[in-house]
């Protein structure tokens, strides 16, 4: 069975004026990251939120900025490991910076186009390509292998105890030896004939690979072997169209404490035992960029640009903030006494913790910001825009 693809973006603003028919939206080329490109005009577009005006105000510094060139159709992310910062671009450009000002430290192509963006871990520097590539660097840049897996690298690989994890468009995943890329295992699931195309990654966390899929289900798989320790479902697809079922988990799935969390599209938010799977609590949500955790709270950037924060013993809501309409937002970073999202337009949004109150805002280069921030050591945090623009912020 053929399978197909609609962006997760254009997914949204197409689930906005059809009222999730139309079949025929389906078949669309589209951008995968601005969906204002799918429609004729903007002006035939749903009109996003103008920007809210700010009546309290925090101080936010520029630390530095740098640029690493052009996402194009991918969306990239920067790695952070040690004092180093990763970035690419889909030329195939990678850049290892100085975490503390942006400085360069070297700048190298990887002779092929990216679609994957970086990963890393100590001593190795990993990238994934259209043709399904994926490639390894040493921390001076230099080559060390290469590796083919089944499709498109859509996610950045992730580096973790000698092991490169790599995940596929078509839904599979790779354990590649970190030493050689040789192939250690994969795994496999059966999948929808239509999903969202997103760059849905996976999360490691003390030898566990946890991973979303389409159809809505969470699987935690061990990282040295590739067994499965437990499945569970964070949502059920519903409706009588494939537009209507279609219920992928989207973005990163996010551990904190024994907990981890993953939320789906036109789904559910659900929080699981890291340990064996069950359910602590769910409710109904639809996201196309992710969540976050703290001590506390899980916060949820939903499909509609809506930012929630509920209680993570219960999922209760404890606030909402909808006044960033249709701008596309990026998953939630939670960042000292402030939640911090991105959007369409490149401006970073500060809202206070407790109450989601704009409390800050700063402007980027005008483009996309479509992966989530990322820590810095010491303090602060990174953005990456689709033209390039790295970005470290701080309030502190």
């Amino acid at each position: 069975m053929k399978r197909r693809y609609l962006s997760a973006p254009l997914l949204v603003a197409a689930l906005l004026l059809t009222g999730c028919g139309g079949g025929s939206m389906v078949s669309k080329t589209v951008d995968a990251i601005n969906p204002m490109n799918w429609f004729g005009s903007r002006s035939e577009a749903p009109a996003m939120a103008p920007l809210p005006a700010l009546t309290q105000s925090i101080q936010i510094r520029t630390l530095w900025q740098a640029s690493v060139g052009d996402s194009g159709q991918a969306i990239f992310g920067p790695a952070v490991v040690g004092d180093s910062v990763y970035a690419a671009a889909s030329d195939g450009s990678i850049a290892r910076l100085n975490a503390s000002n942006g400085a360069q430290v070297w700048r190298i192509n990887a002779g092929e186009r990216l679609s994957g963006g970086v990963g890393a871990g100590t001593g190795l520097v990993a990238v994934g390509g259209g043709n399904g590539e994926v490639l390894a660097f040493d921390g001076n840049g230099t080559a060390l292998w290469k590796a083919q897996v089944s499709s498109e690298v859509l996610a950045a690989p992730q580096v973790a105890e000698g092991v490169v994890v790599v995940r596929s468009a078509d839904g599979r995943i790779f354990g590649l030896d970190a030493k050689d890329g040789k192939r250690k295992w994969y795994y496999q699931r059966s999948t929808p004939a239509l999903t969202v195309r997103s760059p849905v990654g996976i999360s490691i966390y003390d030898g566990v690979v946890y991973a979303g899929f389409a159809g809505g289900k969470l699987v935690a798989i061990a990282l040295s072997n590739g067994a499965v320790r437990w499945e569970a479902t964070v949502a059920l697809p519903r409706g009588t169209t494939e537009l209507e079922r279609v219920t992928d988990v989207i973005g990163l799935p996010v551990v904190e404490g024994r907990e981890v969390c993953a939320v789906a599209y036109q789904g559910r938010i659900g929080c699981f035992d890291m340990a064996n799977g069950q359910p602590l609590w769910g409710r109904a949500m639809s996201s196309t960029s992710g969540l976050a955790l703290d001590v506390s709270y899980a916060y949820v950037s939903d499909d509609k640009g809506a930012v929630h924060a509920l209680d993570r013993s219960s999922g209760t809501s404890l606030w909402r903030q909808d006044k960033l309409s249709l701008r596309n937002l990026s998953a939630p970073f939670a960042y000292g006494r402030e939640i911090v999202v991105a959007d369409i337009q490149g401006y970073v949004h500060f809202l206070a913790r407790d109450s989601g109150a704009f409390v800050g805002r700063m402007a980027t280069d005008g483009s996309p910001v479509s992966t989530n921030p990322v820590s810095l050591p010491g303090g602060g945090f990174l953005i990456q825009t689709r033209k390039g623009g790295l970005y470290a912020f701080s309030t502190q």
